[in-house]
């Protein structure tokens, strides 16, 4: 029944407000809603100073514009009475003539004042405050929802914390656009109020001489103290209400109220008290001044000051004495904690203690960085990295991050503080010391910071330490992206799959094949770079191979066909594709020397012809690079896993492709060079 009452209250408030626009009410029944009207505004008021942030009172805004309907329907319902019947409720009559004593004069000019401070200096103030706090407010917005997600990533919250954090952005940029708006209405309230009251004074003066033959001295003192008594017990309220914007407008999140808030701070320096209390003491000595209030005030402030040090002694002792309770109680030994603490991230970033300012917003963000390279791999490869946690380690060398995947150091490298890295060469007039770039290989020399333009000038290419983390991290997610995907990213991955080709999956999974090959498949692809985006037809091919078997191998390369045209699309430059091919009476031997293996087929052949083929292929590679130019290798289809696994490990990440992948792609292909047994012939 209470939650009933409570939804109809407004609505049925503002139904009732609209009838007090229209419907003749009783002197009584004004009086009564004027206090309710005045009492809100206290409330409203008061409220504004015990709310710990802005957003505790979000309903503001909307109340403020009922309030401001409220009293305009008083004015209008008090306008009636007075210019109809000469007399408008006790309330009123009191403020006529008790407040201000009766007289005209002094009633015009509280009025006056009180618009004043209302519409000039509280108004005014509380609508800047609002316009910029929301500009403000908005412009951020995206670098919270940014540093929210960075928070993410790095495991600092998880995602039903990261859910309620946007919520609350996305409310506080709410709120202030509509105080921003809401401000608006204080200002129209302040100058409706000034003009009813000018429109009671000429209509009461006008009603009272031509319609009730009053002399002009007896209209103005009747009419004239009910119309000032009517905007005072109206413009108090708006006067409060103006307050209260103002007070909510420039309220910041904090852990207490107003008052709590202002005493702490306003007393937090010891210093600053005893010169305030000493100033007060000697501006007693002024000649004309009034001893006791100064020295009162004086000796007050210093009193307080002698409290505030006995204060912060006691402060300190309890501080040490926590530190010490602190430093001899063991660390929590719960299963909880010692899991936590067992607990093997995917991917982490250790940080020496001199680089954690990457992390800390002092420079370019980390975090941030991060994000964006998680996004940029789940679209380049199809997978969704894991979070990438990020701490201090203090047993690593100064200036030096390293980067762990499941607990193992994976690359390692240094971004010393306040320098930038110089790419390139000549740069031996350049301070700095000297490195190699962690991906390429590449020699460089880290700089100060200020030198960034002369090294620009000298040709290099330079590159902030942000970058070069985030770089050598890019380069050892996608070196590991097998190890990375879990079979619990193939489920989510499937789910999705399942959302748009539901018949892609259920003709695979679980009938076919289970979730653990479809995982091992999809590692294949991933160890070779291959990115995993097509997922349907990816699963649409696993389906028809595992129809006949269940061969690992076979299966990658049943995807692998799949997706001819994208892998040749992957090596293309501009619309054609260099390849280098194998000698047709070498690749029957290979043929012929093909076996099985626990780890996938492989070429037996005479060692010394093994040498000479990769050295052959070498040679190839040599050429082609040395014409500035990039190529495959491309071989039969039975034989490319047992070629690339040959290979990899001595052609530098040579990609293998099969001739079916590349005629399937229908692009133009260039021969640049042919492996033979003995020699290499470069075309």
């Amino acid at each position: 029944m209470n939650s009933t009452l409570a939804k109809l209250a407004v609505p049925i408030g503002v139904v009732g407000i609209i009838l007090l626009l229209v419907v003749p009410i009783p002197a009584g029944l004004l009086d009564v809603l004027i206090i309710v009207n005045i009492l809100l505004a206290l409330v409203t008021l008061l409220t504004t100073m015990f709310v710990k942030k802005p957003l505790d009172f979000s309903v503001f805004p909307s109340l403020l514009l009922v309030a401001t309907l409220f009293r305009l329907g008083l004015n209008v319902a008090s306008t009636r009475l007075v210019l109809g019947e000469g007399y408008a409720g006790q309330v009123i009559a009191s403020f006529g003539h008790v407040a201000v004593g009766g007289s005209i004069i002094i009633g015009a000019v509280i009025f006056l004042i009180l618009v004043v401070i209302q519409f000039v200096v509280v108004t005014k103030g509380a609508e800047r405050v609002a316009e910029v706090g929301a500009r403000f407010t908005l412009d951020a917005m995206p670098g919270k929802q940014m540093a929210i997600d960075a928070d993410l990533n790095a495991g600092l919250i998880t995602d039903v914390q990261a859910k309620e954090r946007r919520a609350e952005v996305s409310a506080e940029a709410d709120f202030y656009g509509a105080m921003d708006g809401a401000s608006k209405f204080v200002k129209g309230d302040a100058i409706a109020g000034l003009i009813i009251i000018i429109i009671n004074l000429i209509g009461g003066i006008a009603i009272g001489m031509l319609q009730r033959g009053m002399e002009v001295g007896d209209a103005l003192n009747t009419y004239a103290l009910l119309t000032i008594g009517d905007g005072l017990v109206t413009q108090i309220p708006a006067l409060l209400m103006a307050v209260s914007t103002g007070m909510i407008v420039t309220r910041s999140n904090a852990e207490s109220d107003i008052g709590a808030t202002a005493s702490a701070q306003l007393t937090q320096s010891r210093t600053a008290l005893m010169i305030a209390g000493a100033a007060a003491i000697l501006m007693a000595l002024i000649p004309g001044m009034p001893i006791i209030p100064f020295i009162v005030v004086g000796a007050g402030l210093i009193v307080i000051s002698q409290r505030i040090k006995g204060n912060e002694a006691k402060a300190r002792a309890g501080a040490a004495a926590a530190a010490a309770v602190e430093g001899l109680a063991p660390r929590s030994d719960t299963a909880e904690d010692l899991i936590e603490q067992m607990r093997v991230h995917a991917l982490e970033i250790q940080l020496a203690p001199d680089l954690v300012d990457l992390v800390s917003g002092a420079s370019d963000d980390l975090l941030a960085r991060v994000r964006a390279l998680r996004r940029k791999v789940a679209i380049d490869l199809g997978m969704v990295v894991p979070p990438v946690r990020t701490r201090d380690n203090v047993d690593l060398p100064p200036s030096t991050y390293a980067i762990r995947i499941a607990g193992v150091e994976a690359g390692r490298g240094i971004a010393p503080a306040g320098k930038v890295l110089a790419l390139g060469e000549n740069l031996e007039s350049l301070p700095g010391t000297a490195t190699v770039e962690p991906v390429f290989g590449l020699a460089g020399k880290w700089v100060p910071g200020e030198m960034r333009p002369r090294a620009e000038m000298a040709g290099a290419t330079v590159i902030d330490r942000v970058s070069v983390l985030v770089t050598h991290l890019s380069s050892i997610i996608t070196g590991n992206a097998a190890r990375l995907l879990t079979r619990e990213d193939v489920r989510v991955l499937t789910d999705g799959v399942r959302q748009v080709s539901p018949s892609a999956v259920d003709d695979l999974i679980p009938g076919l094949l289970s979730l653990a090959e479809v995982q091992r498949v999809l590692q294949g692809l991933l160890a070779e770079q291959i990115p995993i985006n097509d997922l349907p037809r990816i699963y649409e091919a696993l389906s028809v191979r595992a129809k006949v078997s269940a061969d690992p191998e076979g299966l990658v390369e049943a995807a692998r066909q799949a997706l001819g045209p994208a892998l040749t699309a992957l090596y293309l430059d501009g619309a054609v594709l260099r390849v280098i091919m194998i000698e047709p009476g070498l690749e029957q031997s290979m043929l012929e020397g093909m076996r099985p293996s626990d780890q996938g087929s492989q070429i037996l052949l005479d060692p010394v012809r093994i040498d000479a083929i990769l050295g052959s292929l070498r040679t190839a590679m040599a050429t082609v690079e040395a014409s500035g130019l990039t190529a495959v290798l491309v071989c039969a289809p039975a034989l490319r896993p047992a070629i690339r696994r040959l290979v990899s490990a001595q052609a530098g990440g040579l990609p293998v492709l099969s001739y079916e992948e590349v005629t399937s792609a229908r692009v133009a292909i260039e021969t640049v060079g042919v492996v033979r047994g003995t020699e290499t012939i470069a075309a």
